[in-house]
């Protein structure tokens, strides 16, 4: 495999020993929120007046396995749970999700109210249809959101799943599209009229355009919605995108972040060799300028950040 076009400096820690953590974002005040699947919680770092974060911090218990985490129009923090499908395997201080244990009986979309704490779930099912595994969320501009449903894996069977879309009020959940593979890390281009997602075990990222809210065109019959394919044994987990509308999807086993151009070119930036054994899963911009990048290195149970060298997209809440 190449080397990389890019190699991350200046990569600080911002938090230590978490529980597999993911679903990184930045309010307005520069505090960082994260859930961490292992501990069945949402969890945040507020920023010290000197630099630096302070402790981590407990936002909610959140029973099951928070997975990917937004802020939604009411100032809610919105969580996709995917229902506690991962056993979990400690060794040598590191943390693997393992097989699906028998306790988990599907997933949901929880709503964090961060004013009391208070958790309600909001979506178990669109119509006769369980959610199984919801595993990440973006919010668009008309207070609606798109989710991928990830699934779950046993030893012989592996689901096929769909990208959602739903109202963040409760009112209506509906799958756009479907069947998809292990989809993952989901992404909004900055005019909002494309919507972009990550399918884990294909390592390829996907599109598709947005007619209205809520609702796509046709798939293109050019490249079938595949806007890039990696080569040899890379896993995609999350994304962000960037203001010139580059999807940055976290790359587990390479270890870094693949940047997808709109195009479908792609590089590749690289952490630092001593955070080679971490598994790179999730990506957020924050900041003054939005370009510091927020990466969570689940099985090490970090939080650190990098100057990104350009803006990312401003979401929409």
């Amino acid at each position: 495999m190449r080397s990389p076009d890019r190699v991350l400096s200046d990569v600080t820690l911002i938090a230590a020993g978490l529980r597999f953590p993911e679903g990184p974002l930045v309010l307005a005040d520069g505090t960082v929120m994260f859930v961490e699947i292992a501990a069945q919680r949402l969890a945040q770092v507020r920023p010290l007046s000197g630099g630096g974060f302070g402790p981590v911090e407990t936002v909610a218990a959140i029973p099951g396995g928070p997975n990917g985490a937004a802020l939604g129009p009411d100032g809610a923090v919105y969580v996709c749970n995917n229902g506690g499908c991962f056993t979990w395997i400690e060794r040598a201080s590191l943390m693997y999700p393992g097989p699906l244990p028998a306790s988990w009986k599907g997933g949901s979309i929880d709503r964090v109210d961060l004013a009391t704490g208070a958790v309600t779930t909001l979506y178990r099912a669109c119509g006769e249809q369980q959610l199984r595994a919801p595993n990440d969320l973006v919010f668009d501009a008309h207070g609606g959101f798109w989710f991928t449903d990830h699934g779950v894996r046993t030893e012989r069977t592996s689901d096929r799943t769909g990208i959602y879309y739903a109202r963040a009020d409760g009112s209506s959940i509906t799958e756009v599209v479907h069947p998809v593979e292990s989809p993952n890390g989901i992404g909004l281009s900055p005019a909002g009229d494309r919507v972009y997602w990550a399918e884990t075990h294909n390592g390829r990222v996907f599109y598709r355009d947005i007619v209205s809210p809520g609702i796509v065109g046709p798939v293109s019959t050019t490249d079938r919605g595949c806007l890039a394919g990696l080569p040899g044994m890379q896993l995609l987990d999350s994304l962000a995108v960037d203001a010139a509308g580059n999807v940055c999807v976290a790359t587990i086993v390479r270890g870094g972040i693949t940047v997808v151009a709109p195009t479908g070119g792609v590089s590749h930036v690289a952490l630092p060799d001593e955070f080679f054994d971490a598994l790179t899963t999730n990506i957020c911009f924050g900041g003054p300028d939005l370009s510091t990048a927020f990466i969570t290195l689940s099985t090490t149970g970090r939080l650190v950040s990098a100057p990104w060298g350009s803006p990312g997209l401003p979401l929409a809440h």
